[in-house]
């Protein structure tokens, strides 16, 4: 069977089932007797065991079947959860994590077998519960000379005695130990079967797909001589179940009956006996439980969810994205027409063709919309590790993980936030002793917050530490020669703390694993500008910070006011801007020879668009211009500009890859009269 063509719903659906992992897990160290969170990860557990047997993930399936034996006995009450038993299974998830990656990566699990975790798994299962002697116990190999006698079942037909080797008996030994199960198994054939090695030929096929056999008797090369009767007996390793086993070698054609026995190990004064147990029969295989039921009778057993929600591929929704951008493009060009004694009919089709194209371009947006909990879920995890990694005690506050962005903002806004959250918990954040000292709880607050404002979606980190000491950056930064003393000294405090914002700058005293190498700060400002977005930071000494993250609802259609340089045509996005000014030309003032307006209390400097843009300049003797305030965090500036043209929703196109490095062009756009007019980047302007 080809399972490649599942493979994208399986990525998808593990992550799912890891992130619910994650967030139970988190949960359980809160609620240690929460039975309905240990149900919770016991499912989740169970249905990527399942998915990734299906896929023929076998590692995967491995780990995960040891974890649900663990689970298993913290649901029946035989287990306590304590904090180093969470450690453990948290270390389950960054390993199923890995496999994910590497199945992204390569369509392949890798060859990393993590038998470090399924050892201490095992020896917690075997403890009953996790101490300090556990992992130190799993780890040591055992160096007593064992026999091991094998007996499968005595059938009443015929008695099978396989006698394992020295090689087979250490593969049993390290099998039962690691938690995988052996069977002796023996297959009866219909006496009527003419091919009898042919038949034979397909049980082992079968037989590989369960597990690894480790002994046939007769011997596999006398079977495929056909030099047995109608019956052979194996010796299988598999993480398969009886039941399993038997289903699958019943169903294949001439098979008349299938016997199993589990192999149990028992240490008996320096000797192993492998005896059976749990003797398995079946003639009827069809009424045996299938993975389906279980899977049905698992999800009955919790809280009915039912998800609305369809999976969509990014590419498609590109494709209905251009099709509404050629349509609001047809849409302008119809309304530059300059028709005469039109009749009604025309305009009511106009108006109509407009509301349709505006409620196609709304539904669109909408399909591309993903709320940002998608980011923000593996954030708590994260909080959690670097806590201990610190010795600071960290609780994360999380709001407005509905509010909504674009899909593509969506993919590239994660990193940001880690460095963020990383700075927030190593420079923000006081140890706990220093807190205690300063009239503060232990416990250290890291705040993170989104909503959406206007057409743009604001995102908060924050923290109650002790805030940015601007003049411990202002003395580093002098000591760095990155400033001068002079220069230093006639800075505000917006300008030093932008100095955190540049490359390879950075406060802490020594390189660690979190931070102190100087990345991070001037990342998230190049990622965040490169979105279209900006970034603010407030302060108070004592108190704690606030980064601040505005990002622009969409990428791909917005509203703009056109605008002229003389004759060439421009695009200005309508969130950046406050106001539109008539200004006197006598109301232009210079200050360190650069020219400024002093307006509302602002004095705000001139942006002369036809001198930046290198546009032919427009002759005129006007004794008043027009000047489009605009804003880009707290900071204002005013673009000069010959004339308004009006608001339009533009559809933004990419320059390409020749032009993708070029500043204060964001993009362009196509105008209703085929014209091409550039968007201007205000963030790069300002």
């Amino acid at each position: 069977m080809d399972v490649s063509q599942y493979l994208e719903i399986f990525i998808e659906e593990s992550k799912e089932n890891l992130q619910s992992l994650n967030e139970s897990l988190l949960i359980l160290e809160k609620e240690p007797n929460s039975t309905e969170t240990v149900n919770v990860i016991f499912r989740a557990a169970h249905t990527l065991k399942g998915m990734s047997a299906t896929m023929g993930f076998k590692r995967m399936q491995k780990l995960t079947h040891d974890m649900e034996n663990v689970l298993s006995e913290i649901r029946n009450g035989k287990m306590n959860v304590t904090s180093k038993l969470l450690d453990v299974l948290f270390k389950c998830l960054d390993a199923l994590e890995e496999y994910i990656n590497n199945i992204v990566s390569s369509s392949d699990e890798g060859t990393n077998d993590n038998n470090d975790i399924i050892i201490i798994l095992n020896s917690i299962l075997e403890n009953k519960g996790m101490d300090d002697e556990v992992v130190t116990q799993a780890q040591t190999p055992s160096s007593d000379k064992v026999e091991v006698v094998v007996n499968t079942s005595t059938d009443r037909r015929k008695h099978k005695n396989i006698k394992p080797n020295e090689y087979e008996e250490n593969a049993i030994i390290k099998a039962n130990e690691q938690g995988f199960n052996v069977f002796g198994i023996t297959i009866y054939i219909n006496e009527g079967c003419i091919l009898k090695a042919a038949r034979a030929f397909i049980i082992f096929k079968r037989l590989e797909e369960l597990g690894q056999v480790i002994k046939a008797s007769p011997e596999v090369q006398e079977i495929e001589d056909e030099k047995f009767d109608f019956d052979f007996s194996v010796l299988i390793v598999t993480s398969e179940s009886a039941k399993k086993c038997i289903d699958e070698l019943s169903n294949v054609a001439e098979v008349q009956e299938v016997l199993v026995d589990e192999i149990v190990l028992e240490k008996k004064q320096g000797k192993v006996e492998i005896e059976s147990d749990k003797q398995v029969q079946t003639l009827n295989p069809s009424k045996t439980t299938s993975k389906s039921d279980d899977k049905t009778n698992s999800q009955q057993a919790g809280k009915a969810v039912t998800n609305r929600t369809v999976r969509v591929d990014i590419e498609r929704l590109d494709i209905l994205m251009n099709l509404v951008s050629e349509l609001i493009i047809v849409k302008n060009g119809l309304e530059t027409y300059e028709i005469k004694n039109v009749n009604q009919n025309f305009n009511e089709s106009i108006e109509y063709l407009e509301r349709i194209t505006s409620s196609l371009h709304d539904a669109v947006m909408k399909v591309r919309m993903v709320p940002v909990e998608r980011v923000f879920n593996r954030f708590p995890r994260m909080l959690r590790d670097l806590s201990r990694q610190l010795d600071k005690k960290i609780e994360l506050h999380m709001s407005g993980e509905d509010t909504e962005l674009d899909r593509t903002v969506i993919d590239e806004i994660g990193d940001p936030l880690v460095h963020l959250l990383r700075n927030a918990a190593d420079h923000g954040l006081e140890t706990p002793e220093e807190r205690i000292k300063r009239g503060k709880d232990e416990i250290g607050n890291v705040y993170l917050d989104a909503y959406q404002d206007g057409n743009n979606v604001v995102i908060e980190v924050r923290d109650d530490g002790y805030g940015i000491d601007c003049e411990k950056i202002r003395k580093k930064a002098v000591e760095k020669g990155t400033i001068s003393a002079e220069f230093a000294s006639n800075m505000t405090e917006t300008e030093i703390i932008e100095l955190l914002f540049r490359p390879s700058f950075s406060m802490a005293e020594k390189i660690s694993e979190v931070s102190g190498r100087g990345v991070g700060l001037d990342v998230v400002k190049t990622k965040i500008e490169a979105l279209g977005g900006v970034m603010e930071v407030k302060t108070k000494l004592g108190e704690g910070s606030v980064f601040t993250i505005r990002l622009p609802l969409t990428l791909a259609i917005i509203q703009g006011l056109m605008v002229e340089l003389n004759t060439e045509k421009y695009a200005i996005p309508i969130g950046s801007i406050q106001t539109i000014e008539e200004i006197k030309v006598s109301d232009i003032k210079l200050v360190q020879s650069k020219e400024v307006i002093h307006l509302r209390n602002h004095v705000i400097p001139l942006v002369r668009l036809d001198k930046v843009l290198n546009c032919e300049a427009s002759v005129n003797d006007k004794k008043t211009f027009t000047v489009v305030i605009v804003s880009r965090g707290d900071k204002l500036a005013g673009l000069v500009i010959d004339s308004l043209i009006g608001q339009q929703e533009i559809v933004i196109k990419s320059l390409g890859k020749y032009l993708a490095n070029l500043k204060m062009i964001a993009g362009a756009t196509i105008l209703g009269d085929g014209e091409v007019a550039l968007i201007l980047d205000i963030n790069s302007l300002i």
